[in-house]
């Protein structure tokens, strides 16, 4: 991205989510899917009744008036706090689809790797925290080792971008691309589609004949930038959005530049458990009728993501 914005999976935003791991832990409180079913009796406020789109969701989620989301907080713009409050991107798309279904978006801050298993958990209803939809989180595959390790989930697509390469303003080490990463340190954030990009371009040096990569992993894409401000690494690999954010605004624009061109450019999709097919339906349904509406626009506009748009929602459009 440019100055403006991209994405997270792993080997195929880039988050691609460690299905192994430990469930979110903290806060959250539990939620189960309920039933799909409408049974009548619809005991939501007149707010939610009159929503355009509310008579498509779970009854359950109906009557709750929330959605519950995941998403690790600290993403900027696509998902940061500010003054306590989740705001960006995905905020803001998420509270237009909010108008549609007539139902609040609650979003649940959680690290971005274990967010999958807190959703198969129960944890939440769906995942929107800059996640790219990939056929292995599909699946349920961890990229790693090619082994099935859940149930997978679905993904409704919303926006789409790409991996890009952060370096320290002036770019002292000269880097133009992966190859150029070869023998050098890397920072990035476990568990997304960076790490997996990483990793096979480490794989790829090494059959190349040159050193691998040293790469150094975090919990949050804000540690590693430090390590790349810090010129501990060469580099940080994260969202196009992410990265040409960071470089506009870290350190009034003295700190970080983007180097090269996106990689693996690919859907954003909001993540929703395999078994909720109603709920994933009322979402795409919603979606779809903010790019109509002109609000979708207007919201990317906002935050300079404009390269990004989709014109329509797919289902598990990712590969």
């Amino acid at each position: 991205m440019t100055a403006r914005f991209t994405r997270r999976t792993t080997a195929s935003r880039s988050r691609i989510a460690a299905f192994g791991a430990i469930a979110v832990a903290g806060t959250l409180v539990l939620t189960g899917c309920g039933d799909q079913t409408d049974k009548g009796g619809d005991s939501g406020s007149s707010s939610i009744s009159s929503a355009p789109l509310a008579s498509k969701l779970p009854a359950d989620i109906r009557k709750a008036g929330v959605i519950k989301v995941g998403s690790d907080i600290a993403y900027p713009p696509v998902e940061y706090m500010e003054n306590g409050k989740a705001v960006g991107v995905d905020p803001d798309i998420a509270d237009a689809l909010g108008k549609q279904l007539g139902v609040k978006f609650d979003f649940q801050n959680g690290k971005f790797d274990q967010l999958i298993v807190g959703l198969q958990a129960n944890r939440f209803n769906a995942i929107m925290s800059a996640m790219n939809d990939t056929k292995a989180r599909q699946d349920g595959v961890d990229s790693d080792t090619g082994k099935k390790v859940g149930n997978g989930v679905d993904f409704v697509d919303y926006f789409t971008a790409g991996t890009s390469i952060l370096v320290q303003k002036g770019n002292p080490k000269g880097i133009k691309s992966l190859d150029d990463l070869c023998g050098q340190v890397v920072a990035l954030q476990k568990g997304t589609t960076s790490e997996g990009i990483a990793k096979a371009q480490s794989t790829k040096c090494t059959k190349d004949g040159k050193k691998a990569i040293t790469l150094q992993t975090f919990d949050t894409d804000p540690e590693a930038l430090l390590r790349l401000k810090q010129g501990a690494s060469v580099a940080d690999l994260n969202d196009f959005p992410v990265a040409a954010y960071n470089a506009k605004t870290s350190g009034s624009g003295k700190d970080f530049e983007v180097v090269g061109d996106q990689i693996e450019a690919g859907p954003y999709g909001i993540a929703v458990s395999k078994e909720n097919t109603q709920l994933r339906d009322a979402i795409q349904a919603a979606v779809a009728a903010i790019i109509k509406n002109g609000d979708y626009q207007k919201i990317l506009e906002k935050w300079n993501v404009t390269q990004g748009a989709v014109t329509e929602s797919k289902i598990n459009g990712g590969s």
